[in-house]
C-alpha cells in the first residue's frame, strides 16, 4: 500500500497517523476536486439555468452516484447529510412511533447511535432495550432474539465498534428484525471506509456514514434509506428545494433525497466526498480491509508480548481496523501525549464517545488508548508505535521503583 502514501503530503513531515477511526487524512485528489469547484464552476446547484450552475449540479449528482455505488445503492436512495450523527438523528426524529413500542440497541454503541434513541425514547415514552456484549465483547444474535418482539419499532446497531473493532452480525440481526416487522438503522462510520459493503446484501433500512472518516472532507456524509420504508419518515427540516409545491396554505414534499436536503448543501464537500468514494473504489475496499487486518493483527501480536499492556475487545481474527488498550495504571492521555511529543505518533485517548462501554463494561475510569489504521499506514509504523509504548512503560516503571526506594 506504500504507493498511496504519496497522495497524502502531510505524511512527509514524519507524522505517524494512527487515528483514522476518528478522522482520516485527505488525499490530494479530493482536495483538487474541491478546488476545481471553487475555481471553475462556483455556483449553487439545482436552481440556475446558466452553464456553471448546470455543471455544479451535474458534478454534485455524479458525486451522489459514486457515493451510492460505494455502498451498492441507487443514487435516488442516498441523501447528503453532515455526518453519521446527523443521519442517525434524522432516523430517530423522523420516524413515526406508537405507544407501547420499543427500541433495541447495544451497550457498545458510539454516543451518536445511542443518545438519539435515548432522547426519543424519553420524549415518546418508549422502552429502550439494551443488548450487552458477550464476555469476549462480541454481539450475539441470540441475545437480540430475546429482546426483539412484535412491538420493536427499530433496532440501532454499529457495524463496527469504534472502541473494540468488532464486526456485528448485521445480516442475522436484520433477519430477526424483519421477522417482527422492525426496521434496522446501521451506523456505518467505521465500516463504510474500511470494508466492502452492500446495503442490498445486508438488507438494512438505514445506513449513515461520515465523509471525513473515508478520505473525504469534514461536514459531509451519506444517508441511505431503503425505498420500502420511505413512507415511514417525516423530514424534520423543510425549505428550499426540499419541497415540490408550496401555497399560502400548505406544501408537498419533493421526492427523496431532495426532501431531506433542505437549503443549500455543502457543495464542494459533497463533490469531494464523491471523489473520495471513487478513490477508495479504485484502490479496492477488499485491499484496504486486508491491509487493516494485517496491521492490526501485527499490533495485537506485538502488544500481547508487553507486560502491563491490557488489550480490550475480542481476539484479533474478530476485529478489523482498530485496537484499544491501556498500559498498567497509566493515564491514557499521558500515553498519547508521550507518543506525540517524543515521536510524532498520533493516537486517540479518552472515552471514544462511548462512555457506557468504556466506563461500565471495560471498567476503565480514565478511558483507553486507541490506535487505528488505514490505507496509508505501514508495518514499520506499527513497529515504531510498539517500540515507543514499551519504552514509555519501562520508563514509568523505573521511576515508580525509584520513588518507592526513596520513600
Amino acid at each position: 500500500m506504500n504507493e498511496y502514501r504519496e497522495d497524502f503530503p502531510i505524511l512527509k513531515s514524519g507524522l505517524v497517523y494512527l487515528d483514522s477511526a476518528a478522522s482520516s487524512l485527505t488525499p490530494e485528489q479530493v482536495l483538487k476536486k474541491m478546488l476545481e469547484y471553487y475555481r471553475e464552476y462556483r455556483a449553487n446547484t439545482g436552481r440556475g439555468v446558466y452553464r456553471i450552475a448546470d455543471r455544479a449540479t451535474s458534478e454534485l449528482e455524479e458525486a451522489r452516484k459514486s457515493v451510492a455505488k460505494l455502498i451498492d445503492a441507487r443514487e435516488d436512495e442516498v441523501a447528503f447529510v453532515r455526518n453519521t450523527s446527523e443521519g442517525l438523528n434524522f432516523v430517530a426524529s423522523s420516524l413515526k412511533f406508537k405507544k407501547g413500542q420499543n427500541i433495541v440497541t447495544t451497550a457498545i454503541e458510539h454516543h451518536s447511535n445511542f443518545l438519539p434513541w435515548l432522547k426519543i425514547s424519553r420524549e415518546k415514552g418508549l422502552e429502550l432495550r439494551i443488548v450487552n456484549p458477550t464476555k469476549d465483547f462480541l454481539i450475539n444474535t441470540e441475545d437480540f432474539e430475546k429482546q426483539v418482539d412484535d412491538d420493536t419499532r427499530v433496532i440501532a446497531i454499529a457495524h463496527i465498534s469504534n472502541v473494540l473493532g468488532s464486526i456485528a452480525p448485521v445480516r442475522d440481526i436484520v433477519d430477526i428484525a424483519h421477522e417482527h416487522g422492525s426496521i434496522v438503522a446501521l451506523d456505518g462510520a467505521q465500516s463504510v471506509p474500511h470494508i466492502p459493503l452492500s446495503v442490498k446484501k445486508l438488507g438494512v433500512d438505514f445506513l449513515s456514514f461520515s465523509g471525513h472518516k473515508m478520505c473525504g472532507p469534514t461536514g459531509i456524509g451519506g444517508f441511505y434509506v431503503n425505498p420500502d420504508v420511505l413512507n415511514e419518515l417525516e423530514p424534520i427540516f423543510v425549505g428550499g428545494e426540499s419541497v415540490d409545491r408550496v401555497s399560502l396554505h400548505g406544501y408537498t414534499l419533493a421526492k427523496f433525497p431532495a426532501s431531506f436536503e433542505s437549503g443549500t448543501l455543502p457543495i464542494a464537500e459533497a463533490i469531494g466526498l464523491g471523489e473520495a468514494a471513487r478513490y477508495l473504489m479504485k484502490i479496492g475496499l477488499e485491499k484496504i480491509a486486508r491491509n487493516d487486518e494485517r496491521l492490526i493483527g501485527l499490533l495485537y501480536k506485538m502488544l500481547s508480548t508487553i507486560k502491563g499492556v491490557k488489550i480490550y475487545g475480542p481476539s484479533q481474527e474478530k476485529r478489523n481496523n482498530l485496537l484499544s488498550f491501556n498500559i498498567g495504571n497509566l493515564d491514557p492521555n499521558d500515553v498519547a501525549l508521550f507518543l506525540d511529543i517524543s515521536s510524532n505518533i498520533a493516537v486517540r485517548s479518552g472515552f471514544m464517545c462511548a462512555q457506557p462501554l468504556v466506563k461500565n463494561l471495560l471498567k476503565s475510569k480514565n478511558g483507553v488508548v486507541r490506535a487505528s489504521t488505514y490505507l496509508y499506514n505501514t508495518e514499520k509504523e506499527i513497529e515504531t508505535l510498539v517500540g515507543k509504548i514499551e519504552k514509555f512503560y519501562k520508563m514509568k516503571m523505573r521511576k515508580t521503583s525509584i520513588g518507592r526506594k526513596g520513600s
